[in-house]
């Protein structure tokens, strides 16, 4: 996406598209028809959730442009209420959707709320929506307990083969949505094969009745995926992980086409997921501007780490993007690209402990992560993810803990699974603890 930068006089000053995404991401647009803070070398932070209006006309003009993307056009907005939008959101919006290649971005208050607003604009009750079978927790709590009220019905298939949607596909189906690479255990989905299942049962439905793509993009960041170039119709982030990356701020986004812009920003306003100003500016600030420098780092150490996991004789297998053992590598080689064309396989990895039986490598994970806890210096015994830290938990006790213990294997968790979640950290610094650590077990 080219942007020209413009002088006072209107002429054009600078042609950033000559730029990397690397060095785009620390200016961003830089000049916005959301806020002029072109004297600004760091965009100001908004502190009101009330603005002033001038007139009543004014008011009036402003709740008539909102949610009214046609009538706002290229004008600037008139602030009035921060849950309508304020200028920090709204420069955070602008750049994701930027870096995603999208056609606009609305941000909420956390990945879940993001993940609530685009299906709950997409879908309505009677509607189904085809999944992933393995997804993040909280996902499946949302499907389990809420959209069963609803009367929404979510059918869940191995992804991974994408002629699986024909076995749960009827006029109902209106949503495929899943995580690539998935939480936890690293599945990965080709989107232009899904890309390519939905156009053809597209080609014999009425608009209203089309089916839509949704991708959760958090475990890649858009720095090592960007799902709307590979097919997708829709992009969620938690913007809470490595897209704000130091583990202070929550928040979330949808990022897609702008047909949708004004459904999703009306659904924020009614369910109150409003991202707050202060989280905005800070991942506006300090999360997107270090993202690709961060996540250079995360790579290769992920990358040391998962070989020296891979190579141990306790480990029982590794799933990590860039291991050529790994079952979905060709296919991570082809959609996990950074902004520069490089294969960038991500931060997080997933392991299993060797054991006797499933129960035993369980208890292996929980000696491992129980001595991490008290004695490592590099890894903290936390949930989350993208952090500065590297983060090691046990999905199937903690964030997964709503998948009963006999419905592991069908959501593709291993009881004694370990995710890791890599941080900052020197790499030699963290295969020292792991390698102390495994000598415990």
């Amino acid at each position: 996406m080219s942007e020209e930068i413009k002088s006072k006089s209107g002429e054009k000053k600078i042609d950033e598209s000559k730029y990397s995404m690397d060095t785009r991401l620390i200016y961003g647009k830089n000049v916005s028809d959301h806020w002029d803070y072109q004297h600004h070398v760091t965009a100001p932070i908004s502190s009101s959730t009330t603005f002033r209006l001038d007139s009543v006309d004014r008011g009036a003009e402003g709740f008539m442009q909102f949610a009214n993307t046609k009538a706002l056009g290229d004008e600037a907005p008139i602030f009035i209420y921060d849950r309508l939008g304020e200028p920090n959101k709204d420069l955070l919006e602008e750049n994701l959707a930027y870096i995603e290649k999208g056609e606009m971005a609305v941000t909420f208050t956390s990945g879940m709320g993001a993940i609530s607003g685009v299906l709950g604009i997409l879908t309505k009750t009677g509607d189904e929506i085809i999944s992933h079978h393995t997804l993040y927790g909280c996902t499946i709590s949302l499907f389990k307990n809420w959209y069963t009220r609803y009367n929404i019905a979510v059918r869940n298939v191995d992804l991974t083969n994408p002629e699986n949607i024909y076995n749960v596909l009827n006029k109902n189906s209106k949503v495929i949505y899943f995580e690539t690479p998935a939480n936890p255990n690293l599945d990965i989905i080709d989107i232009a094969a899904i890309r390519k299942i939905v156009d053809e049962i597209n080609k014999d439905r009425s608009e209203e009745d089309k089916i839509t793509i949704v991708v959760d993009n958090t475990f890649s960041t858009s720095f090592c995926q960007r799902p709307i170039e590979q097919g997708a119709d829709f992009v969620v982030h938690s913007l809470t992980k490595g897209m704000g990356g130091f583990g202070t701020d929550m928040g979330g986004a949808v990022i897609g086409k702008k047909i949708y812009r004004d459904a999703l920003l009306l659904f924020r306003k009614d369910f109150g997921a409003v991202l707050n100003t202060r989280s905005a500016w800070s991942i506006l600030t300090y999360g997107l501007p270090s993202l690709a420098l961060r996540q250079k780092h995360i790579v290769r150490s992920a990358m040391r780490v998962a070989e020296f996991l891979d190579s141990h004789p306790k480990v029982e297998f590794v799933n990590y993007p860039g291991l050529e053992s790994f079952k979905y590598h060709e296919l991570a080689k082809k959609q996990m690209i950074d902004f520069n064309g490089n294969f960038a396989p991500g931060g997080l990895i997933y392991f299993v402990l060797k054991g006797i039986n499933a129960a035993e490598s369980k208890e292996n994970g929980k000696k491992l992560m129980n001595y991490i806890a008290d004695n490592a210096y590099t890894m903290t015994l936390a949930v989350s993810l993208g952090h500065t830290r590297t983060l090691i938990e046990h999905p199937a006790s903690m964030t997964h803990s709503v998948v009963p213990a006999e419905k592991l294997v069908e959501r593709g968790i291993d009881s004694g699974g370990v995710r890791i979640s890599i941080g900052l950290e020197n790499t030699d610094d963290i295969l020292l603890d792991l390698d102390r650590s495994l000598e415990e077990i």
